[in-house]
Formats: C-alpha cells, sequence, structure tokens
C-alpha cells in the first residue's frame, strides 16, 4: 500500500495559495506600479519587498521593506504591520478579519506608509 503525506491542513500559514493571492493582489495597487514587489515566506505569513524607486529610504534604490503579513490561527485575524524604516522595526498597521480587505488596505496607502 501506497504511502501519501498527510494533507496540510486549510488555513495554515504561509502557504502557496495565498502567496499567489497576495502576489496578484498587489497588481491593483495604487503607488509604484512600474517596480515589481516579492512576496517571500516568513514565520506565520508573507513579507513584501520592493526595489525603492522614490529613493526616500534607499538612495541607491535597492531593496526595501513594503509589508508583514502574519496570520494568527487562534483568533483568526490577519495582522498588517509596516516597517519603520528610521528605527528597522515593524509596526502593527491593523488587524482584519480577511485577507482580502487586509490587502484592499495595502493596495490603497493614501497616507503613504507602505509604498514609500
Amino acid at each position: 500500500m501506497a504511502r501519501f503525506p498527510a494533507p496540510v491542513a486549510f488555513g495554515r500559514q504561509p502557504n502557496e495559495v495565498d502567496k499567489r493571492r497576495i502576489e496578484k493582489a498587489l497588481q491593483g495597487r495604487k503607488r509604484y506600479r512600474y517596480v515589481t514587489p516579492q512576496v517571500q515566506y516568513v514565520d506565520r505569513g508573507y513579507r513584501i519587498v520592493s526595489p525603492c524607486c522614490s529613493r526616500n529610504i534607499d538612495p541607491d534604490g535597492g531593496i526595501v521593506d513594503v509589508a508583514r503579513i502574519e496570520y494568527v490561527e487562534s483568533t483568526r485575524y490577519w495582522f498588517l504591520y509596516r516597517k519603520n524604516h528610521d528605527e528597522g522595526l515593524w509596526m502593527l498597521h491593523g488587524e482584519f478579519t480577511t485577507l482580502d480587505r487586509l490587502l484592499a488596505t495595502l493596495n490603497e496607502d493614501p497616507l503613504r506608509v507602505f509604498w514609500q
């Protein structure tokens, strides 16, 4: 009898399905549409990085942190963090009940706290 790996429970983070959802959603962002951000796996979530075209954070235009997304299974909340580049710290921006609402906030970014 063949043995197959146990299926990964739905909702465990990070996973390929949600990573692709994030990548697709980022195509609809309002700012810096001419760069290609990358979505990377991190513990319990994802890190979004992008070239710094504005030169506000990195004068050389290198890769900078844009956002961190974390899912907490016990509360079933998504957490969105922005990077305080001066301090080098992730700052909680908001809690969301769905990934879609979180991504809408990240893409709109009216105060330019993510896409600097």
